[in-house]
């Protein structure tokens, strides 16, 4: 890993800490078709008081209250990247502004996640020899930084470098090896590259907005995280999280995320869908598909009938009616194609091989009804629909599992996993890096 990357983000994993310090910080997830804020207030206290080993999804939450919640319109944003910098900024300051009045207080610092990027996921691992007989965290620094990484090619961040699984000796699966005693430690490492274009892009708004930015996430890893409960995160699943033009994959391993990959396609594409089939507003097939959408038929689908204006029609002698089981004939095939490329994304990772196979769908488009029976047929495995996990102050309006990405990034941000750079690593990445970052960041972020 170049220094620039590993000083990058441990110069931002500082900035979260000493906002977790000041106790209050601002969680944003900027979406293709929404962009929410949550603000949260921090006890540090209760949160040092956390044991460092509890890493589960609700570790330190009860530390945390959730004071302020907006949520609005997606400006500027394709397929999960800036697409227009100064709509987005228009979109991020509306919700800022509104989550700000909600809770009576002004944020500084936002950690963020991101639904694009053409994520990649990697598998590295590397060995080092135990120093002085029993492992310290530079025994641990030395093992990550003997891992030989992929030639991810110019262009692309790392943004998560987890260590998923340490091996000393001949004992594996350790979570955490220091103090141990042994001569040799082995590291299993998940790595996961965006294009940079796309952070900087976002860290670029974020700055418009006098705002520091304090940590970049995947919408996959966060939605994850939300999602699914810890017996799910430790035997193995997957979360899908449907959202309008992008669906997230992720899979969780020992309560690591180890695979995570994004789809182009999404609820939206299914808006659009309809649109064209009956020639309608795409307002009105939002609407349509909101309210009466479905993915299985029935017989008294037949009988159902749908008013459907025709675009540019004013008068009510132009609108049409469609039957249910039309709609979900336009409606069906989409879902199939987004939940067969789901399925094809989680063979190329092997998640046949977990000892659990559980999928979770979370997102605005899972709320389709009929879609958990459509799912466990393609998918050939079990599947629930997700819902976030409970926050102390979360407002009923952010626990709709459209939310679960946003609300996953607050516990990501309260208490995050390991990661490479929160180790001392030798060589190069010394005291010296730190400045170097601190230079990068300014000119670059």
């Amino acid at each position: 890993m170049s220094a620039r990357i590993f000083d990058t983000q441990r110069f931002m994993r500082d900035r979260l800490r000493a906002a977790l310090r000041r106790g209050t910080l601002g969680v944003l997830d900027i979406g293709s078709a929404k962009i929410s804020c949550l603000v949260l207030r921090i006890d540090p206290e209760r949160l040092d008081a956390v044991r460092p080993a509890g890493r589960s999804a609700q570790a330190g939450l009860d530390a945390v209250r959730v004071i302020g919640f907006a949520n609005t319109q997606s400006r500027g944003v394709r397929m999960g990247e800036i697409d227009a910098i100064d709509e987005a900024e228009r979109g991020v300051r509306t919700v800022l502004s509104r989550a700000q009045k909600h809770a009576g207080e002004r944020i500084d610092q936002v950690a963020v996640a991101i639904s694009g990027g053409a994520p990649r996921s990697y598998g590295v691992s590397g060995a080092a020899p135990v120093a002085q007989g029993e492992v310290t965290a530079q025994d641990i620094g030395a093992a990550l930084v003997s891992c030989i990484l992929p030639d991810f090619g110019p262009g692309r961040d790392v943004i998560h470098a987890q260590p998923v699984n340490f091996t000393l000796d001949h004992r594996t699966g350790l979570s955490d090896p220091r103090g141990q005693v042994g001569a040799r430690l082995s590291v299993d490492m998940h790595m996961l590259t965006a294009a940079h274009a796309a952070i900087r892009n976002l860290a670029f708004v974020i700055r418009r907005c006098d705002l520091e930015l304090a940590g970049v996430a995947t919408a996959a890893y966060a939605a994850g995280l939300s999602a699914l409960v810890e017996d799910e995160m430790e035997l193995g699943a997957a979360c899908v999280d449907l959202g309008a033009e992008t669906t997230s994959v992720s899979v969780f391993l020992k309560r690591h995320m180890i695979f995570a990959d994004v789809l182009r396609l999404g609820a939206a594409h299914v808006t659009q869908d309809i649109a064209h089939a009956f020639a309608a507003p795409l307002e009105d097939a939002e609407r349509v598909k909101t309210k009466h959408g479905e993915v299985q038929a029935t017989g008294r689908d037949d009988r159902e009938m749908i008013e459907l204006r025709r675009i540019g029609s004013e008068r009510d002698f132009e609108r049409r009616m469609i039957t249910r089981t039309e709609l979900i004939g336009v409606i069906r095939p989409r879902m199939e194609e987004i939940l067969e490329d789901v399925r094809l994304r989680l063979d190329a990772a092997g998640f046949d091989c977990l000892p659990g196979q559980r999928v979770v769908l979370t997102g605005g488009g899972s709320q389709l009804p009929g879609l958990e029976d459509l799912a466990t047929r393609i998918l050939g495995r079990p599947v629930r629909i997700g819902r976030p996990l409970r926050i102390q102050g979360l407002p009923q309006a952010a626990t709709a599992a459209q939310f679960s990405a946003l609300v996953g990034l607050a516990a990501h941000a309260v208490r995050p996993q390991d990661e490479c750079w929160d180790f001392e690593l030798p060589g190069r990445y010394g005291p010296q890096g730190l400045r170097r970052a601190l230079r990068w960041f300014r000119e670059n972020w």
